[in-house]
C-alpha cells in the first residue's frame, strides 16, 4: 500500500509509476476523487459533531429556566427549538458518519489495486528490456570438449534421479520426483543454503504454506499474480508461491523496536504455483513446474536501510551460486517485469548449456514499506515515532532449476555429474553423481 501523503501531495509521481509499469494511471485519479469525497464527508461529520456538542450545552443551560414553575412561553419555545434542532443534527451525523463509512471501503479498494512505486534507477520497459549488471564464470565450450551436453530430464533419467512420467501418472503434467540421488541433491542444497544463511545471521523458519486472504492479498499476490494462485476454496486459504507470503505475515500486526532493524528470516518451504499462461513453455523436465521447495531469505529493516538491504540480499544469492561454481548473470529487472509489491528487483539467471542461454535461479526484490502497510507492520523509533518498516526478499535457492543447472553444467561425456567441492560436504564427501543406467 502507498502512502497516503504522497497520493494527496504528488500523485503525478505515482502516475508515472504505474505508466512505466505499464499499469493503469487512472487508478491514481480514481483514489484521488474517492480521498477528497471521503475527507470531505469526514469533514462535514467533525462540523455537525461539533454543533452538536455545543447545542447539548446550549440545550443543557436551556432546560433549567423553560422547567421551572414559572417558566415564560419564550422560554419554553426555546428549548423546543433547541430540541428540534438537536434531533435535525443527530439524523445529519448519523447521515455523515454513514456517507464516511461507505466511502472507506471504496478507497481502501482502490488503494489494493495500486501496485508500489517504481524505483528511480530501475530500466524502463517490458521483460526483455533488463539491464545487464554483471556475468559471473565462463560457459563452458562442450563442442571444444568434444561431446554434445545432454539435458538435465536425461541426464535425471540416467542418474536415477528426476522421474516426470511417474509424476505425470500421480498428479498430472509439470509434477516430478526426485529421487535417490535427486532427493539427497535437494537435501544437501537445503543444507548448504541454511549454513551459509544462519552463518550470516539469519533465522530459519519452517513456516505455513497455507495462508489467509488477507496475508496473500497483503503481500501482492491476488492482484496480477492471482492467475498462478492455488486456493482452497472450503477452507479460503491459499498455498503460497514463496516463503516470502508467511515471512512478511509473521510480524502482522506489530510494532517492531528499530534497535531490533533489521530483522533477518530464512524459511524453508513447499511451493505452489498454477503456471497459468505457460502452455507450452518448458514442458519439458523441471524448470517450470506446479511444486517445488525453496529456501527463502527475508528481512524488516527501517526504510532507509532498504536499498542496501536489497544489495545484500543479493550479495548471499551471489555467494551460495558461487560455491556451486555455476556461470550466471545479474540484472536488473525492467519496470513492467516487476512484481506489484517491489519497487526494485534483481534477478539471478544461471547458464543452462542446452538451452545455450541464461535462465533465472533466483531473485530479490525491495518492496520498501509497500507490504508494511498493508500488513500494519511497524518500527518504534528511539524517540518514540512510530513509522512503517521497509521489507525485502531474496530467493536464496529454488531447488528444480538449481539442480537443473548443475546438472548440466557439471555433467561428463559418460553421464556423471560433477559435485562442486562446497557441496560435497553435504553429500557425504562424495565427489561424483554416477549414472544408474547405461
Amino acid at each position: 500500500m502507498l502512502d497516503p501523503r504522497i497520493l494527496r501531495t504528488d500523485p503525478d509521481i505515482v502516475r508515472e509509476s504505474q505508466r512505466r509499469r505499464f499499469a493503469d494511471p487512472d487508478l491514481v485519479d480514481a483514489y484521488v476523487a474517492a480521498d477528497q469525497q471521503r475527507r470531505a464527508a469526514l469533514q462535514q461529520f467533525e462540523t455537525l459533531r461539533a454543533e452538536q456538542k455545543s447545542l447539548g450545552k446550549s440545550i443543557g443551560a436551556a432546560q433549567g429556566p423553560a422547567r421551572r414553575a414559572d417558566a415564560t412561553l419564550e422560554s419554553q419555545e426555546a428549548l423546543a427549538q433547541l430540541l428540534a434542532r438537536g434531533t435535525e443534527l443527530a439524523d445529519q451525523v448519523k447521515a455523515a458518519e454513514a456517507t464516511a463509512n461507505e466511502l472507506e471501503p471504496r478507497l481502501a479498494a482502490i488503494a489494493m489495486q495500486l501496485d508500489n512505486l517504481v524505483a528511480i534507477d530501475a530500466p524502463v520497459g517490458t521483460e526483455a528490456d533488463f539491464k545487464l549488471i554483471k556475468q559471473v564464470g565462463q560457459p563452458r565450450d562442450f563442442a571444444q570438449e568434444g561431446f554434445e551436453p545432454r539435458d538435465h530430464l536425461d541426464l535425471g533419467r540416467a542418474l536415477g534421479a528426476i522421474d516426470t512420467e511417474r509424476g505425470a501418472k500421480v498428479s498430472g503434467a509439470r509434477f516430478f520426483y526426485l529421487t535417490g540421488d535427486g532427493a539427497l541433491l535437494e537435501l544437501a542444497l537445503l543444507n548448504l543454503a541454511m549454513s551459509l544463511a544462519t552463518a550470516n545471521g539469519l533465522i530459519p523458519v519452517i513456516p505455513p504454506a497455507l495462508v489467509g486472504p488477507e496475508t496473500m492479498a497483503a503481500t501482492g499476490f491476488l492482484g496480477q499474480a492471482a492467475e498462478n494462485v492455488y486456493r482452497l476454496e472450503a477452507d479460503d486459504l491459499y498455498l503460497v508461491g514463496t516463503a516470502e507470503v508467511p515471512l512478511a505475515g509473521y510480524h502482522g500486526g506489530e510494532i517492531l523496536d528499530a534497535a531490533d532493524l533489521p530483522i533477518r528470516y530464512v524459511g524453508f518451504s513447499p511451493c505452489f504455483r498454477r503456471e497459468a499462461g505457460s502452455h507450452g513453455k518448458d514442458t519439458r523436465g523441471i524448470i517450470r513446474v506446479h511444486q517445488f521447495d525453496k529456501v527463502e531469505m527475508f528481512s524488516y529493516c527501517a526504510e532507509a536501510d532498504a536499498a542496501d538491504e536489497h544489495e545484500q540480499l543479493l550479495a548471499w544469492e551471489q555467494e551460495f551460486l558461487d560455491v556451486l561454481e555455476l556461470p550466471y548473470q545479474v540484472i536488473d529487472v525492467a519496470t513492467g517485469d516487476l512484481g506489484a509489491s517491489a519497487a526494485r528487483k534483481f534477478d539471478i539467471e544461471a547458464w543452462i548449456p542446452t538451452q545455450g542461454k541464461y535462465r533465472e535461479v533466483t531473485s530479490t526484490s525491495n518492496c520498501t514499506t509497500f507490504q508494511s502497510r498493508r500488513l500494519n507492520i511497524r518500527t518504534r523509533a528511539k524517540d518514540g515515532t512510530i513509522q512503517p518498516v521497509a521489507t525485502c526478499n531474496g530467493t536464496l535457492v529454488a531447488m528444480p532449476r538449481v539442480i537443473v543447472a548443475i546438472l548440466e553444467n557439471h555433467q561428463t561425456a559418460e553421464g556423471a555429474v560433477r559435485i562442486p567441492a562446497g557441496l560435497q560436504p553435504w553429500l557425504g564427501g562424495r565427489e561424483w553423481l554416477l549414472p544408474k543406467t547405461p
